[in-house]
């Protein structure tokens, strides 16, 4: 048995010539105001906003001496409910140099949730959207306190929300008890200016700037806690990764309440000084076609289900996307053959995979632009620059290159830890200081990672170890299927077995029988999914991950099957 060293154990740290960043999110934001004062920061098409950094610099130190006017002090915490907008962008840079801690809620939450995350990290002012959609967020908030009718601006006290003093709202109109953005934006004068730039020596990078919560499954959503060092080199390092210069400009329709938008885009454009251009205030395929081709963006983001909706729509080849040179898909497991028909197709030749978590800041691997194409599409890349990366067994022990176990990661990206709550924390981050993402991963022989799927959804069919994104990339192939996703279900007889949730392209219509066919020789039998479902949509969070514990509930629910496994 040959001896274990090093490069055959499942470990990588990544080294780079650039060094960490050691200063604030206000600090590297006034040295790239200063650097690229001309040059265009932020595009928002739908709101007809078309700001220099300069221009962007100015409204972002307005508001934060208005917020500073307004009686919020270096700690305090301000959430923001809104979809993506100018409002957004400049609360998120505002705040970090105002020192508060941005609070970012998730524009599905609805008034229980709201509740719960307001009153969970004791948040005391609120910006909000009026609506969103179906969603009516002036009227869920005077639901929640009724307070508002009669209370005076910054002084609420109500019974649901106690630590709340402001509600400040979008738009022109006006709503009692709130107080308007454009309002606060005014309210700062020299005396807060002053005591910005006093703020500016005393705030430091290990300073919690941000609180996400974390999509929970099940049980109540957690606060990561994020610092200014956290998702200020994580921005900047992504921005590495694909080459990002101040001539770029990078199309996100992702989520800026996600890590993806205020960390990957934001702080990856706002490090290298490119553009920030928002399509639309939630995801349109039309509209990102539309604005790559109008305002001749180089990059672009999104998740899996954006970039297949963007390719599959009826109008896609009436579109110019010969600008697109890169941009990153993540956020869920990305198949390799929307990989290859991005880069062959939406001309993003440089296009890369990224990986990680909330928690992480969020990027922990991501493939590079000089990557061989196969390595491009089928891994999520090597390690990150100043992060640790292992692969370990159920025991914690690192496994052999190659060999299935947990990923885990250690590092500046690893957050300060989930507010308000050490037990939680204890259990995702170990004593020495890694963080355990609860994702199954491999490790190749030079460093690349495979993720094959989530310890929590491993199927155990018959004792055999079966990982759903391995069928999943299987039943990619078949020229039929737009999108799968495979679940396990009780049975009586296996334990578990597979089940296939399957969308069609427009126009086909297919048979279990059919898909299974195409598996049979293809695939070992017990890989084979017993159950195949047609459906026209996935349960999807807004960030667009699928949510496969709701697929398997309405499963057990449709087909009768009990929960109880019987080995």
């Amino acid at each position: 048995m040959p001896p274990i060293t090093l490069s055959s154990l499942s470990y990588d740290h990544g080294t780079s010539e650039a060094k960490l960043i050691g200063e604030t999110i206000g600090a590297a934001f006034d040295r790239t105001v200063a650097r690229y004062a001309d040059r265009d920061a932020l595009i928002v098409r739908h709101q007809g906003v078309h700001w220099t950094w300069a221009e962007l610099g100015a409204r972002v130190d307005a508001l934060a001496a208005g917020l500073l006017a307004i009686g919020l002090v270096p700690g305090d915490r301000i959430g923001i409910w809104a979809p993506n907008c100018s409002e957004w962008t400049l609360m998120q840079f505002a705040t970090a140099k105002a020192g508060l801690i941005l609070v970012n809620i998730n524009p599905a939450y609805r008034r229980a949730e709201l509740e719960y995350a307001l009153n969970k990290v004791e948040c005391k002012a609120l910006v909000l959207a009026p609506a969103l959609k179906t969603s009516d967020y002036l009227a869920i908030v005077q639901d929640l306190a009724p307070e508002l009718a009669s209370a005076a601006a910054h002084d609420l006290h109500a019974a649901a929300l106690p630590h709340l003093r402001s509600v400040i709202r979008l738009g022109a109109a006006s709503t009692p008890g709130m107080v308007n953005f454009d309002e606060v934006m005014k309210a700062g004068g020299e005396a807060q200016r002053a005591q910005l730039a006093e703020l500016a020596g005393s705030l430091q990078f290990d300073d919690p700037i941000n609180i996400q919560f974390t999509s929970g499954t099940t049980g109540f959503p957690k606060g990561a806690t994020l610092t200014h060092r956290n998702i200020l080199n994580n921005g900047f390092f992504v921005g590495e990764a694909i080459k990002l210069t101040h001539e770029d400009r990078l199309c996100a329709p992702v989520p800026l309440y996600h890590c993806f938008g205020m960390v990957m885009a934001n702080l990856g454009c706002m490090t290298h000084g490119a553009a920030m251009v928002y399509p639309s205030d939630a995801f349109d395929p039309l509209a990102v076609l539309e604005t790559v081709q109008a305002e001749r963006c180089t990059a672009l983001y999104g998740v899996p289900t954006m970039f297949i909706a963007e390719l599959d729509h009826p109008r896609f080849a009436e579109f110019d996307l010969s600008s697109l040179r890169t941009g990153i898909m993540a956020g869920s497991p990305c198949p390799i053959e929307v990989m290859k028909r991005v880069q062959s197709q939406m001309h993003l030749r440089q296009v890369t995979i990224a990986y990680g978590m909330t928690e992480t800041s969020p990027v922990s691997t991501q493939s590079s632009v000089d990557d061989p194409l196969e390595r491009r599409v089928s891994t999520v890349g090597r390690v990150q620059p100043h992060i640790e990366v292992k692969i370990v067994d159920p025991q914690g022990r690192i496994v052999p290159r190659g060999v299935t176990g947990e990923f885990c990661t250690r590092g500046y990206s690893v957050m300060r830890g989930y507010w308000n709550d050490p037990g939680k924390t204890h259990e995702a981050v170990d004593e020495a200081g890694w963080m355990h993402t609860g994702d199954l991963a491999t490790m190749d022989e030079e460093g690349y990672v495979n993720i094959v799927g989530r310890l929590k959804d491993m199927v155990i069919r018959g004792g055999e170890n079966v990982y759903p994104r391995e069928i999943e990339e299987f039943l990619y192939r078949h020229p039929k299927v737009q999108d799968v996703q495979v679940i396990g279900v009780p049975d009586p007889k296996y334990g578990e077995e597979l089940c296939a949730w399957i969308m069609l392209r427009s126009g086909q219509s297919a048979t279990p029988d059919e898909i299974r066919e195409f598996c049979r020789g293809q695939i070992a039998h017990y890989k084979i999914p017993r159950h195949v479902r047609f459906v026209d949509a996935f349960p999807m969070t807004i960030t667009g991950k699928v949510q496969k514990y709701l697929m398997r509930q309405q499963t057990i629910d449709d087909l009768g099957l009990t929960h109880q496994k019987t080995a």
